[in-house]
Parts: C-alpha cells; sequence; structure tokens
C-alpha cells in the first residue's frame, strides 16, 4: 500500500495528464452508448408474450404499431394523401384505415354500421400505422418524429412506441439539469462541511471524472436503460462522496504532524485505500443484488452503479491525490474555519436517553411496519408522465372517444375455420371489460365481401401461419381487472387451439405485474443476505450484522411508510430498487459507527464511554455522507416529469435523511443494550467488561 501511495505521489503530473486523455474515449462512449427507453424490453425472453412479439415481428413484419386519430373534418382526399405521405416513411410497414376500403371500391355508406360505430366517433377515426422494427427501436422512434411532422396539429398519434418517444424527449432535455442541480446542492453541503472554499469543488471534479469514465464504459453493455442513464450520475456522485471527504480529512490530519505534502499523501492513501475498499464492498455487493432480479432491468442498474462504485474507488486514491496534490497551494490560500458544528450536545443527549430512543423505536416499529406493507404501487409505466404530452393526450383521447384503453393481440393458428373465428370474436366480446374484437373474419361477417377487402387489409390480420385478431379492451393495463380479463381471453383461446398465442401491451404489462412482485421479495433477501455475510468478515461478529441491518431495515420500512401515509403511489420500480440501494449505500454509516464502537470497547472503554466515543467521532461524518448523498439526489426528485425517476430518487434522498437519523439516535441506543450480547458474540471482545 504504501509503495503505490508514492508511485502516485511521485507520478501526479503524469496521473493527471493521463486522467484528462482518459476522458476523450469515455465521452466518444457515452455518445455510442444507446439507451433504451422501453422496460417492457427487459422481461424475461423465454415467456409467451415476449415470444407472441416476436411471433408479431417475424410473420406478420409487426414489431410495433401506433395508432394515429384522424380529424375526420379533413377531406378525404387529404386523409388519403396523408396516408401515403406515412406509408413513405422508413420503418412503416402498414397503414390501414377505413380509407383503405372506401378509397377503393366500396362507398363509405356501405361499410356495415357495426362496423363505422366502432371506428368513427366525434368526427375522428382511428388509423392503425404498423412498424417493422421494435417498440423503442431507433428506426421506429424516428419514424415517428417523421409521422408527426405529416400528421400535424389535426391528427395525434398514440401508441406504446409514441408514449415511449415522449419519455424519450424529456429525458434527454432534463438530463444536464439533474447533474447541474446536484452539483449546487453538494457545493452548498461541502462548503459547509469542510474547510476550505476551493476544495469541494476539486472533490467535485474527481468523481465528475470517474462518473464519465463510468458513463463511458457502458459501451461494453451495448446499451442502458434510461432509468440508469438519469439516476446513474447523481447516484454515484452521492455515493462516492464519502471516500473522496474520507481521503482529504486524513490528508490534512498528516499535514498537521509538520510532514512534506507527498509524504502525507502518501500516508493518506495508504489509510484511505484500506478503508474505503471495506467500505464500498457492502455498497457494491448491495447494487449487485440487483442482478438476481428476473426483471433484467435491475441487471441495467445495479452492473452500471457497481462499476461505478469500483471506478469511484481508484479514481478517489490515484486521481484524486494527484489533482489535490497539483491545487494544494489553492487549497491552502481559500481556507476558512469549519462552519459544521460538532454536535458534542446532540451525542451526550442520545447516550444519556437511550432508553427513551428504545421506547420510541418500539412505537415506531408498529406503523413503520404497517406503512411499508400497505404502500400502493402502479405498474402501467404510462402512468407517470405529464398530461400534456402529445403521446398521453392522444390515449387520452382514445378512451374517451372509443373506450380505447388497452389494446390485446391474440394469435391462432390459421388454419383455424371461418365459423370457428367467429365463434371465438363473439365471445370474447362477451367478456366483462372487452369494447369489441377486429379481425379478417369479423369484417367478412359484418357483411363485407371478400373480394372488396384489400390485401394490404388482409396481410395485417393473417400471415402463413396464424391468424391475428385485435381485442380492445375498457380496463387499464396493469390493473387487477385487466389482469384477470387477459387470463380468460387466453383461456378460451386456448380452448380452440393450445398454441395460441396473446401479445401486445397488457399482456407483456400483466407478465411485468407477475415479475415485479416476485423480484419486490427476492432482491431484498438477496440483498440483506450478500451484506449480512460481507459485515460477518468484516466485524467478525455474529450479532453486529443482525443489529446494523435491523437498523437499516427499519429505515428502508420509514422510508416507504411515508408513501403509505402521504396517500402516495409509487412505480414499481421504485418500490423494487429502494431497499437495496437505501441498505447498500447507507449500511457505511452504521459501520463506521460500531467499527469505533468496537475499537473503544477493545481499549478498555465501558460501554457508555465506548458508545458515546464512537458517535462523537463518527456523526460528523454520518451527517455530511447523508446530506451529500440527499443533495446529489433530492434535485432529481424536485425536476424530473418522469414519475418513473423523480420517485426513485425522491426515496433515495428521503431514505439517506432517515437513514441517518435512525443510526444516530437507535444505533447507539441498540449497542448500549446489547453490549452483553455483542461482546461474547464477536471476536477480540469477550474479554472486555
Amino acid at each position: 500500500m504504501q509503495k503505490f501511495g508514492k508511485f502516485i505521489c511521485n507520478h501526479y503530473k503524469a496521473i493527471i495528464i493521463i486522467a484528462v486523455l482518459l476522458l476523450i474515449p469515455s465521452i466518444i462512449g457515452i455518445k455510442a452508448t444507446k439507451i433504451n427507453y422501453d422496460i417492457l424490453s427487459y422481461l424475461p425472453s423465454d415467456i409467451e408474450t415476449v415470444e407472441g412479439q416476436e411471433v408479431l415481428s417475424e410473420e406478420f413484419n409487426m414489431g410495433s404499431f401506433a395508432i394515429v386519430l384522424v380529424d375526420n373534418t379533413m377531406s378525404h382526399k387529404d386523409i388519403l394523401k396523408m396516408q401515403e405521405e406515412i406509408k413513405k416513411v422508413e420503418g412503416v410497414e402498414k397503414v390501414v384505415s377505413i380509407a383503405d376500403i372506401t378509397g377503393t371500391m366500396l362507398p363509405e355508406q356501405m361499410i356495415p354500421n357495426s362496423i363505422k360505430e366502432k371506428i368513427i366517433k366525434e368526427n375522428t377515426t382511428p388509423m392503425l400505422v404498423t412498424f417493422k422494427t421494435s417498440i423503442a427501436d431507433d428506426i421506429t422512434l424516428e419514424a415517428l418524429d417523421k409521422m408527426d411532422k405529416i400528421v400535424g396539429e389535426q391528427c395525434k398519434i398514440s401508441g406504446v412506441s409514441a408514449m415511449i418517444n415522449d419519455t424519450k424527449t424529456i429525458s434527454n432535455s432534463e438530463m444536464s439539469m439533474y447533474v447541474i442541480v446536484a452539483v449546487i446542492f453538494c457545493i452548498l453541503v461541502l462548503e459547509l462541511a469542510l474547510d476550505s472554499y476551493s476544495v469541494p469543488i476539486i472533490l467535485l471534479g474527481g468523481i465528475g471524472i470517474s462518473i464519465l469514465y463510468n458513463m463511458g464504459s457502458n459501451i461494453m453493455l451495448g446499451e442502458i436503460s434510461y432509468i440508469t442513464k438519469a439516476i446513474a450520475t447523481v447516484l454515484q456522485l452521492g455515493v462516492t462522496m464519502d471516500f473522496s471527504i474520507f481521503l482529504y480529512h486524513s490528508y490534512q490530519r498528516q499535514k498537521k504532524e509538520n510532514v512534506e505534502k507527498k509524504e502525507a499523501m502518501t500516508k493518506a492513501i495508504t489509510e484511505t485505500l484500506v478503508s474505503i475498499v471495506g467500505s464500498s464492498l457492502t455498497t457494491i455487493a448491495g447494487f449487485l443484488a440487483l442482478c438476481s432480479m428476473d426483471l433484467t432491468l435491475g441487471t441495467d442498474i445495479g452492473l452500471v452503479m457497481a462499476k461505478g462504485v469500483a471506478i469511484g474507488v481508484i479514481c478517489v486514491v490515484t486521481v484524486l491525490p494527484a489533482l489535490i496534490l497539483a491545487l494544494d497551494k489553492i487549497i491552502e490560500k481559500t481556507k476558512h474555519k469549519e462552519i459544521l458544528p460538532s454536535f458534542n450536545k446532540l451525542t451526550k443527549f442520545v447516550v444519556a436517553h437511550y432508553k427513551a430512543i428504545l421506547v420510541a423505536f418500539i412505537i415506531l416499529l408498529v406503523p413503520a411496519i404497517y406503512g411499508n406493507s400497505n404502500t400502493q404501487v402502479y405498474y402501467n409505466i404510462n402512468k407517470g408522465l405529464p398530461d400534456t404530452l402529445q403521446g398521453v393526450s392522444a390515449n387520452k383521447d382514445l378512451a374517451d372517444k372509443f373506450n380505447m384503453v388497452s389494446t390485446q393481440i391474440a394469435l391462432v393458428d390459421k388454419n383455424i375455420n371461418h365459423n370457428k373465428m367467429q365463434e371465438i370474436t363473439n365471445k370474447i366480446e362477451e367478456l366483462d371489460g372487452v369494447e369489441w374484437v377486429i379481425s379478417e373474419d369479423s369484417i367478412l361477417s359484418a357483411g363485407i365481401p371478400s373480394q372488396m377487402v384489400p390485401t394490404s387489409i388482409r396481410e395485417v390480420f393473417e400471415s402463413g401461419k396464424y391468424k391475428l385478431l385485435i381485442v380492445n379492451s375498457s380496463y387499464e393495463t396493469a390493473t387487477d381487472e385487466a389482469n384477470r380479463l387477459i387470463n380468460e381471453i387466453d383461456n378460451l383461446l386456448k380452448s380452440y387451439d393450445e398454441n395460441a398465442i396473446m401479445a401486445g401491451e397488457g399482456p407483456l404489462m400483466k407478465d411485468l405485474v407477475e415479475i415485479a412482485d416476485h423480484d419486490f421479495n427476492s432482491v431484498n433477501i438477496v440483498s440483506i443476505g450478500v451484506i449480512f455475510i460481507l459485515m460477518i468478515i468484516v466485524l467478525k461478529s455474529g450479532s453486529l450484522p443482525i443489529i446494523l441491518i435491523g437498523v437499516i431495515e427499519f429505515a428502508i420500512m420509514l422510508n416507504m411508510s411515508v408513501s403509505c401515509y402521504t396517500n402516495t403511489t409509487l412505480p414499481f420500480v421504485a418500490s423494487i430498487v429502494i431497499g437495496t440501494i437505501q441498505l447498500g449505500a447507507t449500511v457505511d454509516y452504521a459501520i463506521l459507527m460500531t467499527t469505533k464502537y468496537i475499537e473503544e470497547r477493545k481499549a478498555g472503554s465501558n460501554k457508555k464511554e465506548a458508545v458515546e466515543s464512537a458517535l462523537s467521532s463518527s456523526i460528523k461524518s454520518i451527517i455530511v455522507s447523508a446530506l451529500c448523498f440527499f443533495a446529489a439526489t433530492c434535485g432529481v426528485s424536485f425536476f424530473s416529469k418522469i414519475e418513473m425517476i423523480g420517485s426513485i430518487c425522491t426515496l433515495i434522498s428521503r431514505g439517506a435523511i432517515i437513514s441517518m437519523v435512525v443510526v444516530i439516535c437507535i444505533l447507539p441506543a441498540c449497542l448500549m443494550l446489547l453490549d452483553k450480547i455483542i461482546c461474547k458474540t464477536t471476536i477480540g471482545m469477550r474479554k472486555c467488561k
């Protein structure tokens, strides 16, 4: 370690040059990394609905579709002209509307009322546009942008792809604001906590370099989710700031002993490396636990964040020391007294009233458990977008005018005859929640002669292997009613064709609900298990890991219960990842205090002296760390218009403060109460009195 520290200090100028040069491939990597805006694409590839999407793509050349709401005040000629222009857009496969029929052989007045009632309402007609590529493929999204220009303000484009395109637009416009706000808030906190006006900027510069390295290296993953892109930067900033502050404080301590600056930094690197590697392991383990999710969005977030913490540690002991040595004179010239108080009174109060704090803990435990268990969650990925978006507005019009709230696609064997298909259609239409069903057979049954149905429409509903039915439901996707209806349709289809497949947004969302419910439990168990094992190794104790995890889990339950008691419904992703992130990122507060408590007890202090000393020496570090974590993430929760991102950051920022309060107040009380058990179950403490 000493040799490593000396090497860094002797070559700090070269390290700065190399660090700057490495930013070039990092920025290139950031630009080249594809961003995925489709959460449904993270569903396991082996489930039936995902296979159904592949069938739609391979058999019908329908990777995705959108519905254009056409204003009937437009002339018939203009509508046909608009259709032709849309057909020419790259990525568009087919465009189908009533004009395809009336514009060829059949006068509009000859269209049966049973069909006209479904497709013409309040001077609006839906036009189906299918795309060759998948829901969130770049070609699909670019096609939507071009279509938006073609249809103008008179028409609206709805559908999942349209919503994803809106999400992309908002996410890209907000991303820079997340970083700017996080940096400003962190500077404010650090100016209060540190003793130099220039140090916060230097520390943020070092972390900024590590963030760029991390985001640039994501090119190795091929693509990352827009959620990962949005939260990874601020999370890495909040989590790794501790390590940077620790190095700076260690360097200042060494300098006070009249040590030459390179020698002081060598000792600081040696001291810091040992401490932060152990500390970072629990954080990395917490993020990697997300990889156990069946929804591979967890793997996406987990890998990027675990990698970010590891890169952050490397930069703290290489790039940051080089920057501090290079700018040491500026640091000294901008020194000031630390504004943050010592919190001695708070320390004495907590230790003196630990019994009352334990009573408060027991009282709060009941509402925390209840609130945590009864927090409401929603799964509809479109629900968290602003109503002002074009795609949201179009979907609302579909729901209001046509009662088209969700659309399912059913795929059955092509060889099922016309009578059977009509029987299937009639039975599906009788189910509660179904508004209408359209297929080639339903069009023919409505009285339209077979020879008058254009080939372009036939190709939408029939391939070499399958017939396709479009089922419109009045139930919102990802609700209990919608999922029940999908099960009923699926069972009905399989009674006619055991190989029938359900596809489309509704069935995909149903699988998302089931997988997310499973992930919520599994990912928490995995994260607790992995961190528990790591803490046994680090603390060499059988009881302390249980106490520490119990304290942080209580903080997590308090955090979640706030949402319950404020009647806030959370997006499902936020509820899944918060437990793991809060545990992995804030358990270090508890480990820091506990390590100092163990040292004091082994040195001969009694339990009160040990707890008071441990709290006194760690309280400022815990507060600064938590405030930085809060500062880095709270800005996103304020500014993000995408509720999926805003909710995650709200929970993280609030969780940092709650964990801070719980560790400062409840952990010392637990150490006082359970001191005898701790001494008996911790290596090296059995002789403590």
